[in-house]
């Protein structure tokens, strides 16, 4: 994995349409699905229930899709550096699917293309399309459009 370093909101912009980089692998464990299950409420039996889990629809516990999602900002940070900016600020997300569950221990990585890019008075408003998949996965384990305001 090599990040590549953006330098300026031109550059940035130039870059509309292609994969901006990806991140390196990383392994979700069950403290992982456990901490998250503590720190949401969200302590589902497919999440924490091991015994239970393995007699379940995917054999084994899986990872929250919300914890699948978190890891957005680490992949994108990890994949592309910005630079010549004052500040990047989260701004939402758009569509968010799941279209494959992520079973605990799964390694998972992320892909990010740049979809779009338009001036606005602070700088610009960027739409990140990010692809999630799972080290052996036929399908993503999360794909989201993460928006965010460059302020130039």
């Amino acid at each position: 994995m090599s990040t590549k370093t953006y330098t300026g909101l031109d550059e940035i912009e130039k870059a509309v349409g292609t994969v901006i980089g990806v991140s390196g692998w990383h392994t979700i464990t069950q403290d992982h699905i456990d901490r998250f299950a503590d720190v949401t409420g969200d302590d589902q039996w497919i999440h924490v229930d091991v015994e239970r889990a393995k007699q379940g629809p995917y054999g084994n516990t899986v990872a929250h899709g919300y914890l699948v999602l978190s890891l957005v900002p680490m992949l994108m940070y990890e994949a592309a550096q910005f630079e010549g900016l004052q500040a990047g600020i989260n701004y939402g997300s758009n569509k968010v699917r799941y279209p494959a569950p992520t079973p605990v221990d799964s390694r998972v990585r992320g892909e990010i293309f740049l979809a779009d890019f338009k001036r606005t008075d602070l700088g610009a408003q960027v739409t990140f399309r990010v692809t999630i998949t799972r080290e052996g996965g036929d399908k993503p384990v999360c794909v989201a459009e993460a928006v965010s305001i460059l302020i130039g």
